[in-house]
């Protein structure tokens, strides 16, 4: 530096020769007018300059002096730093000053420091040279991250702040952007922490037209990654236990990161017992060993274990559990079929729904219980080879069956509750294990019933009489219409054939009509027996006597009759006429043709019209 100082003071020594004008000009643009300038043709009176002496004076020119055009990068040295400013040394005629700010990213500054710099101003109001490190720092950064960007080099980037989406990172004094999920190859749940950070990154995009950069982490991990993945994917084998680092939680299983390898650890390969959700077992970020069950050709999908690295339960089962034994355990799952009980950690049993009741009638396992019932079951059949056990909790309580003759003899009427329907008839329950059956047509003497719906609900009380008992067959026949005298045989007599019944037309229906002669009597008119004494036919709601000519108690059908009454009356009216005449022809012996006058009277009289 000192150097540099002396040579200056030489050159402005020589330039003292020169008249003033000519100095300007000579200071301001130094090489353009020693190229210019004719020294020979110069005013007399001055002393001419020898070659030598001007070839020196060029060379020092040459090799001191920074041509400062505008807008151009230099390498300059910190000369001073004050408060505010650092002065700089360009090589020019005079030193540029640059503003502390533009140094902020750099705290340690010191004098003797080389920094580019950008001439900014050549020579401001007051002479002053203006330089800028910033603008320099931005071109030249351009420059870095272009060349960066085509060579694949890694760069160093400070992470200054969070935004919408990743992370703003300054490389080479450009302000980049850091996608969040180009931070790590795994999820990010804190942004926090990188913040006034300083780390590697790769430049992967540059849009030149907008000046925007895209920066990457996460590129430099996976390319460590893929090497650690090969070298521990051609080391795998089954069976094999590894460290590995919660990545992920679904509601099917744990993903694991092995180092650069993800495994998937199944929700049935966490724990001899059942749960609900992995997170009942893991947390993110935890460390396990695992066990490596199966993978594929290209070891891509690895299969984890983490209870295989436990002794299996079923192993566990002490031999002084036996079939018989009643046991304790919690009920975890329920099935139509039946509920699974949880006798120890990992080892159930299965309560078929037709071992919760010693009733015939299946109902759901949820009638009897819930998950997380505490129970006590007797254990039926134990398989520790396949790791199956049978369980029953009807077997705690005595077989209602035992002694069933005694209880519901048959003709034993009783009280019962509808449980359920089928098509054919219902099922009443006379007590816990205790079902029978009343048939459809079973229930009533007199009404027609298409389904047992139509005369009782589930929940309804009835009375039963027992029909009949099936005790190997755990069977009951019941019937409910036995509870009361059957009232077809006090119809049989009151509607007996020939018997005359007032009542008015129900309804008229295909072939005829029906009448009601009471609630359970309905009996049909076919059509021509609707026909009254002057030939027109009964109506709907026209009041009328009723012959019976039909009575069947066994199908309950009754068929009657109005046209019979009268005509049965016309009957009797020819026959009393025919015993008339022949009386009058034995005493007066007429003849035939007054036996015709007195047929033909006779009929004119049936007429109305004598």
């Amino acid at each position: 530096m000192a150097e540099n100082k002396e040579t200056k003071a030489e050159v402005t020594a020589e330039a003292k020769q020169v008249e003033a004008p000519v100095i300007s000009e000579a200071q301001a643009n130094p090489e353009q007018f020693l190229k210019d300038f004719n020294w020979h043709n110069y005013e007399e009176g001055i002393d001419p300059v020898e070659d030598s002496k001007l070839a020196e004076f060029e060379k020092l020119v040459a090799e001191n002096f920074v041509d400062t055009l505008d807008d151009e990068v230099v390498e300059g040295v910190v000369v001073h730093i004050t408060d505010r400013d650092a002065i700089i040394d360009i090589n020019a005629k005079s030193e540029g000053v640059i503003s502390l700010n533009e140094f902020r990213y750099n705290p340690n500054l010191a004098i003797g420091d080389k920094v580019e710099v950008l001439i900014d101003v050549r020579e401001d109001a007051t002479g002053q040279l203006v330089l800028s490190h910033r603008k320099a720092r931005v071109i030249k950064a351009w420059d870095r991250v272009n060349a960066a960007h085509d060579s694949g080099e890694i760069v160093n980037g400070f992470v200054k702040c969070r935004t919408k989406g990743g992370m703003i990172v300054d490389v080479f004094g450009i302000e980049a952007f850091l996608p969040g999920s180009q931070i790590d190859v795994k999820p990010i749940r804190d942004y926090d922490q990188y913040v006034n950070k300083t780390m590697e990154f790769k430049v992967v995009k540059i849009n030149q037209e907008f000046k925007n950069v895209v920066v990457s982490h996460k590129a430099l991990i996976e390319a460590d990654i893929e090497e650690q993945k090969k070298e521990i994917i051609g080391q795998l084998e089954k069976g094999q236990v590894l460290e590995g680092t919660v990545k992920n939680v679904t509601s099917y299983g744990v993903f694991m990161d092995l180092g650069g390898v993800d495994g998937l650890i199944h929700i049935t390969d966490l724990s001899w017992s059942r749960i609900n959700h992995p997170s009942e077992i893991v947390e993110l970020d935890q460390k396990l060993n695992v066990v490596i069950l199966d993978f594929d050709e290209n070891k891509s999908r690895i299969q984890l274990g983490l209870k295989q690295l436990e002794k299996h339960p079923w192993d566990a089962l002490g031999e002084e559990v036996n079939v018989g034994d009643k046991v304790k355990g919690k009920v975890v799952v329920i099935a139509d079929y039946g509920a699974f009980i949880e006798v120890v950690e990992g080892v159930e049993g299965l309560i078929h729904v037709s071992e919760m009741s010693w009733s015939t009638h299946l109902r759901s396992a949820q009638d009897f219980v819930a998950v997380g019932d505490e129970i006590e079951a007797q254990i039926l059949t134990l398989d520790r080879e396949s790791r199956k056990m049978s369980l029953g909790i009807k077997q705690l309580h005595p077989d209602p069956w035992t002694d069933i003759t005694a209880k519901y003899p048959v003709g034993s009427k009783h009280t019962g509750v509808v449980r359920n329907f089928t098509n054919f008839g219902v099922f009443v329950e006379l007590e816990e294990g205790i079902d029978g059956l009343i048939y459809i047509s079973d229930l009533s003497w007199t009404k027609k019933i298409k389904h047992p719906s139509e005369f009782c609900a589930v929940g309804d009380q009835l009375e039963v009489v027992v029909l009949e008992l099936d005790v190997e067959g755990r069977k009951l026949s019941l019937g409910h219409k036995q509870t009361t005298p059957n009232p077809w045989d006090k119809y049989e007599t009151e509607f007996a054939i020939e018997t005359v019944h007032k009542a008015e037309v129900t309804e008229i229906v295909d072939k005829g009509a029906t009448v009601k002669f009471n609630d359970d009597i309905v009996a049909f008119i076919p059509s021509r027996h609707l026909e009254k004494e002057d030939g027109k036919k009964l109506k709907k709601g026209e009041e009328a006597e009723f012959k019976i000519i039909e009575f069947n108690k066994e199908f309950k059908r009754v068929v009657a009759s109005h046209t019979a009454i009268f005509r049965e009356e016309e009957a009797k009216i020819v026959k009393q006429a025919a015993k008339k005449a022949k009386a009058a022809a034995a005493e007066a012996k007429p003849t035939l043709g007054d036996a015709n006058d007195a047929l033909q009277a006779l009929k004119d009289k049936m007429d109305g019209k004598a």
